[in-house]
């Protein structure tokens, strides 16, 4: 099931930086153990993890401390028969155990395959099955779902591969291992096995597209690595600064922007259960955070806070903020999801600071590209807001970006033209999992093919600024006429009171797909049917407007906070035999 060796020849192609071959390493260390064990010698009473549950309480790690941990739980996965290349699962969620956990499964050369609990049982009883987890790790909340999917008592599940389920956190129970018991009887100390290396298999995680089996994805220890090297050095992040995540650490923004990044420049991170409105604020100030990892969805939320906490005349940071307490903050890296003009306006308009706007897939293990910080604010302005499309920025160093023509045929296109935009670097993945057929089409022609739609423009100094104008498999086709998603949702969020507005395309038998919109008002708005198809007639060409509203109330999204167009297809059914005709 591995790749064929035309396709293995592409993605070394694929994997190749400015002519520079994967093997040709551009970090220093020899594995992640290397640079943890670096990081306990050098700084061992500097603060590497602060980790706050969901009732607020806080932990606080040093380098020693978090070090030996991670010592102690791959002493556990070696006496559970867990050995270099096995394939280690986790239900869980943010919590220092998880972190713990996966350190030490790349400690030991073992592979981390996390699961994303806000799935269905059948998807997540396939990708047990598919990753040939030999473990589960399942936090005490999940136990009985755990239970339930490995059984196969639902339809679509069991995975019997599963021969270990240890438990984590709640109270210890009869019959079933527990994480953090078992962790006191282990040693400190723990020797990496011989054969560990940046080439040994880190994470296999799944993509969250909305049809057909998810594809694994198999990043190496050096993807991991230079990867968190690209994003240190793009963003002056170094040691004496501490980043915070507030996304799920089941994706790879969480892990590698905000766990391995810090690791990798010798600095720290707070790690959150999960966003709160009314405490982030509060904890960059009290962490003294200079980063954070969003995606738009959380944009969207902290202006909506502030709104709510300016109606009441309170400080829109929070209570017991004000803006004198956030000045070591830099900026927010926004990405994973569609950040439109719109937002990114309201954004920095309302708190001041810089979005650093990035591109990246789970495919490229996390960021390929950002805006440059060296930018002016009215460069950084027009760069998000003058062009149609926030910029996604420029390639950083570990890869190069590039756009070809859609039809996979290898054409490379110009400045301000349309095409599919690829990626080729170190930090590009090994290979889809056992999924050759995905992988010889994803490596036709020895570049990453990301299937996301764009263009780039340059600057005065001849750098590429990178744009993402929709998935290929979004663009609506209109009678043979192909639309961005993107460029009627900026016209839908441009119409006030509309929160949330989201191109959809329809099947319509006059012309195989019609544009619809869904459309999310904000609290209070009264716009109608009428008002939103005025508006964007306005704006928009008759056959490039939506022709159907729906209105809802929630947006389907990944856990990164993407939309799932797709899926609010089925609500435009009833217009499928419509013939839809411009007025007057």
């Amino acid at each position: 099931m591995h790749p064929d060796p035309q396709t293995l020849a592409h993605i070394r192609a694929a994997r190749t930086y400015h002519e520079r071959p994967p093997e040709s390493y551009l970090v220093p260390y020899r594995h992640i153990a290397h640079l943890l064990a670096c990081r306990a010698s050098e700084s061992p009473d500097q603060t590497f993890l602060i980790a706050y549950d969901s009732a607020g309480a806080r932990t606080e790690y040093t380098y020693a401390v978090f070090n030996a941990l991670v010592n102690r739980a791959a002493n556990l996965l070696w006496a559970l028969g867990i050995r270099p290349n096995d394939r280690v699962a986790t239900l869980a969620y943010n919590h220092a155990e998880t972190v713990i956990l996966y350190f030490a499964c790349w400690k030991l050369g073992a592979m981390v395959a996390p699961q994303n609990v806000a799935e269905d049982d059948a998807r997540i009883a396939y990708i047990l099955r598919n990753s040939e987890a030999v473990a589960l790790f399942a936090r005490q909340e999940y136990l009985e779902r755990a239970t339930r999917i490995l059984s196969g008592a639902a339809e679509g599940t069991g995975a019997p591969n599963i021969r270990t389920v240890v438990q984590m956190g709640g109270a210890p129970q009869s019959g079933i291992l527990h994480f953090g018991a078992a962790l006191e009887d282990q040693s400190d100390q723990f020797s990496p096995p011989e054969g560990l290396s940046l080439e040994s298999e880190a994470l296999l995680v799944y993509t969250s597209g909305t049809t057909g089996a998810p594809k694994g994805v198999v990043l190496t220890q050096y993807n991991l690595l230079v990867d968190a090297r690209g994003i240190s050095d793009w963003q002056g992040i170094t040691g004496n600064q501490r980043l915070m995540c507030v996304l799920p650490i089941h994706h790879v923004n969480g892990i590698v922007v905000t766990l391995v990044t810090p690791l990798y420049v010798g600095g720290s991170v707070v790690l959150n259960r999960q966003f709160q409105s009314q405490t982030f604020w509060q904890r960059i100030a009290a962490e003294r955070v200079h980063i954070v990892s969003v995606v738009p969805t959380l944009l969207q939320f902290c202006c909506e806070y502030a709104d709510a906490q300016q109606a009441q005349g309170k400080s829109i940071w929070g209570e017991g903020v004000q803006r004198a307490d956030l000045a070591h903050f830099r900026h927010m890296i926004c990405g994973a999801g569609t950040l439109s003009v719109a937002l990114a306006k309201r954004f920095e308009d309302q708190f001041g600071f810089p979005i650093l706007h990035g591109y990246g897939l789970s495919e490229t293990t996390c960021y390929s590209c950002f805006l440059p910080i060296d930018l002016s604010e009215s460069e950084h302005r027009a760069w998000l807001q003058d062009h149609g499309y926030p910029s996604i920025g420029c390639p950083i160093s570990p890869n190069e970006m590039a756009i070809f023509d859609v039809g996979g045929e290898g054409i490379q296109l110009g400045e301000g033209e349309r095409g599919e935009i690829c990626v080729r670097g170190h930090n590009v993945m090994k290979y889809y999992y056992q999924r050759p057929e995905a992988n010889a089409e994803t490596f036709k022609f020895g570049w990453f093919r990301s299937g996301d739609e764009g263009f780039f423009l340059r600057d005065a100094r001849g750098r590429q600024f990178f744009f993402i104008t929709g998935r290929i498999k979004e663009l609506i086709n209109r009678g043979g006429v192909k639309f961005s998603p993107f460029d009627i949702e900026e016209v839908l969020l441009s119409i006030k009171g509309v929160k949330v507005g989201l191109a959809v395309a329809f099947e319509n038998v006059y012309y195989g797909e019609e544009v619809g919109a869904y459309v999310v008002l904000e609290e209070g708005a009264t716009l109608s049917e009428a008002d939103i198809l005025a508006a964007c007639r306005a704006k928009l060409t008759f056959e490039k407007a939506p022709k159907v509203v729906v209105f809802g109330a929630e947006v389907p999204v990944t856990t990164t906070g993407k939309y799932q167009r797709l899926k609010l297809r089925d609500l435009f059914a009833p217009w499928r035999d419509v013939q839809f005709r411009p007025q007057g």
